[in-house]
């Protein structure tokens, strides 16, 4: 309970930081927020519009088969087109190539990676990957903060989310400069409940697995329900 309160308390200090630089006079600070899917975001852009301008960065090579991937990217756009919150977004995408994907987890080499659950190590590999993908294009394109909306699940590992997140910025923000990493577990404070709420409300298609192949196939075995 301590680690998770800790995150709380990091979070809601730098976001009164960041209000009180903006009542000083301050413009928003830039955001380059990953997203997996429009109701994994729904709730983080909410809470994060009133102080921060944000770029969503729909990197998920992961996402299988390759119709899921873009059915859930439109999905995603149609969301934010409608959302108020979300109607000054921009979203940037990638090229979908899940080569990169599987060469990240490597089960070539690591065959028990396949029958994991969700949290282990096969996950942990795919945050990763997808986490310096994003971090690498907010210092290329100067974001003063970089986040994910992976925590908001409550099937991802958000201690492991934010140890790479710290681990990330301390690789890539050299003497001051470079995006900052905005610690959060966007499930708490009723986060994924609104999650739900905002999903109903906006009809949005939610799937009912991860997205990649192996979470895809114990679904279907029953192995995850």
């Amino acid at each position: 309970m301590s680690a998770i309160r800790s995150v709380i308390q990091q979070f809601d200090a730098e976001i009164q930081h960041i209000r009180q630089e903006i009542a000083d006079g301050r413009p928003k600070p830039t955001l380059l927020l990953h997203v997996c899917c429009g109701p994994c975001s729904s709730a983080v852009i909410e809470q994060l519009s009133e102080v921060f301008q944000i770029t969503l960065y729909y990197y998920n090579p992961n996402i299988y088969p390759q119709a899921e991937y873009e059915r859930r990217r439109d999905e995603l756009k149609v969301f934010i087109s409608s959302f108020p919150a979300a109607l000054e977004i921009d979203l940037v995408v990638p090229p979908y190539d899940a080569a990169e994907y599987y060469k990240a987890i490597d089960v070539e080499h690591s065959p028990e990676l396949k029958s994991q659950p969700e949290k282990q190590e096969r996950c942990r590999r795919c945050y990763l990957l997808r986490m310096e993908k994003s971090y690498q294009y907010a210092t290329d394109h100067n974001f003063d903060y970089i986040t994910t909306a992976l925590s908001i699940s409550p099937h991802k590992d958000s201690n492991a989310i934010n140890v790479f997140g710290i681990q990330l910025q301390k690789k890539y923000r050299i003497e001051g400069h470079g995006p900052r990493f905005l610690v959060a577990d966007f499930k708490k404070k009723n986060g994924f409940k609104r999650s739900l709420e905002l999903s109903r409300e906006f009809d949005l298609y939610r799937q009912d697995y991860c997205g990649c192949v192996y979470s895809m196939n114990r679904i279907s075995h029953g192995k995850d329900e």
